[in-house]
């Protein structure tokens, strides 16, 4: 069985997220969406068991898909799978230069794990959680860019600060 690994804050997960686990699920006979459970460099809104669930109640339709929580190294939960691939998502070029110099340093960690690159489809390419969080604290519309469930968490957390 060929197991990959999708990591991520997905804070909250997206249709462009979705689409990445949706190619990777139709590859791998077993895809890991792993949520970082902490995350120095960022500022979350979602607390994990959020997150965890909210990417859970997205990706229902996905059998072969199980959400879990991480925290250390993306490589040693790869190896803890025994996942072979880590699975990872590009929307453009400003991505590329952050998403090469992360593979050639899991490379050196664990030279067994593969990255992988899925390419955001067109659709999808502009979408990032950041900006999407924005949109919504402006009560802006956001249903063409992530799950109902997600739309929902989102308006409910910008009206929780009011």
């Amino acid at each position: 069985m060929v197991v990959a690994v999708y990591p991520g804050s997905f804070d909250p997960i997206t249709f462009g997220h979705i689409d990445i686990i949706t190619r990777a699920a139709a590859i791998f006979e077993k895809v890991y969406v792993a949520v970082v459970d902490t995350r120095s460099s960022k500022s979350l809104m979602f607390s994990t068991d959020e997150r965890i669930e909210l990417c859970k109640e997205a990706l229902l339709n996905h059998p072969n898909v199980d959400v879990i929580p991480y925290t250390g190294l993306t490589v040693d939960l790869a190896h803890r799978l025994e996942a072979k691939v880590m699975v990872r998502g590009l929307r453009m070029g400003s991505d590329f230069d952050y998403e090469f110099e992360l593979a050639l340093n899991n490379q050196k960690l664990a030279p067994d794990v593969d990255t992988m690159y899925l390419m955001a489809s067109l659709d999808h390419i502009y979408m990032k959680s950041s900006l999407i969080k924005e949109i919504a604290g402006f009560d802006g519309e956001i249903r063409h860019l992530v799950p109902n469930n997600v739309a929902v968490a989102l308006r409910d957390k910008y009206r929780s600060r009011v």
